[in-house]
């Protein structure tokens, strides 16, 4: 186990080196930020003078040196337009991100998993067929369109839920949170379920196709011929083997969501990473944007090795390769 671990990491860091070469080189051959951050009334010297300080009078292949070089050492390089490390910039935001993302994703297990799992049962039910019809909604409709829908529903008619910000948040291990308060979980009650009805359906239709599957194996017949109760052939024997493949998607949809809330805190103002890389694209600051897909690469790498493992744990096939 430990050394199928170590040979993954291996494998993971090959991975993040092309992606530094891919991410960088495709940044940095596309629009020039010297046009937008310098102004058009400085002169010839001005402008050679802030080239320079942003180190993009060297050619590219220096560039990346310089810029993997200070990988290596932490630093992914200072903001062009705020002068802060781009890492420090990205590590204010995270927390903000990173708990709408997890929210997200919990909210989609809490309520896919039980649907699908209904569904399954009875597919021919009327409740049944509704929530297949739901999951449909929930693939089709745009995430920018349901957000501005809950807002106008909840926060402009209704009045129940605020509609904007992060709310009233409380110190954990040195970094502010929204969910340790009731004001903070409220303002973030509509951006969670936005971001999590794409995971809501996904996760329902690939239980519901896991539990018809399943039903039909000789296993479940089995173990229903020994007389258990029907809640423990599905909670105990359907539901411990419809998770492995629940888990591999959700841990690849939990990048994803971290990836691609950068729509969802753009409709509820939610002062995450997904705003601050559209600032940073709108002014061409570079270190911004390379840290940030370099901090989301590192975070998939991650979340896959993490999903490995627990597919090991849930299946013990899987566990018997990793010995071989």
């Amino acid at each position: 186990m430990f050394t199928w671990i170590l040979r993954r990491m291996f494998q993971a860091s090959f991975v993040l080196l092309a992606m530094t070469v891919i991410v960088f080189v495709g940044v940095h051959v596309i629009g020039n930020p010297v046009d937008i951050l310098i102004s058009p009334e400085a002169d010839q010297a001005e402008r050679a003078k802030i080239i320079a300080e942003m180190g993009l009078d060297q050619p590219l292949w220096r560039q990346y040196a310089y810029f993997l070089n200070g990988a290596l050492h932490g630093d992914l390089g200072r903001s062009f337009v705020f002068n802060e490390p781009a890492l420090k910039l990205i590590g204010g935001r995270m927390p903000a991100t990173l708990e709408l993302a997890v929210t997200a994703v919990l909210m989609s297990m809490c309520f896919g998993i039980p649907l699908g799992l209904y569904a399954g049962l009875k597919p021919n039910g009327f409740l049944g067929r509704v929530i297949m019809t739901g999951s449909i909604l929930g693939f089709s409709l745009p995430s920018f369109w349901v957000g501005l829908m809950l807002i106008m529903v909840f926060a402009v008619q209704l009045g129940w839920l605020p509609s904007t910000g992060r709310g009233e948040t409380a110190m954990l291990f040195g970094v502010r949170w929204s969910f340790l308060t009731w004001d903070g979980l409220r303002h973030m009650a509509m951006p969670a379920l936005n971001l999590s009805l794409f995971n809501i359906s996904l996760v329902l239709r690939l239980t519901r196709a896991g539990v018809r599957e399943n039903l039909t194996m000789d296993y479940v017949k089995f173990a229903r011929a020994k007389g258990l109760s029907p809640a423990r052939v599905i909670f105990v024997h359907i539901l411990k083997n419809i998770m492995i493949p629940v888990t591999t998607v959700l841990g690849l949809e939990l990048g994803s969501t971290i990836a691609f809330a950068v729509v969802t805190e753009s409709v509820f103002a939610w002062p995450g990473m997904g705003k601050l890389i559209i600032d940073s694209i709108n002014v061409l600051d570079r270190p911004v944007i390379v840290a940030y897909l370099m901090m989301i690469v590192l975070m998939f790498i991650t979340i896959n090795l993490v999903v490995d493992i627990l597919y090991t744990m849930l299946d013990p096939r899987v566990r018997l390769e990793t010995k071989a």
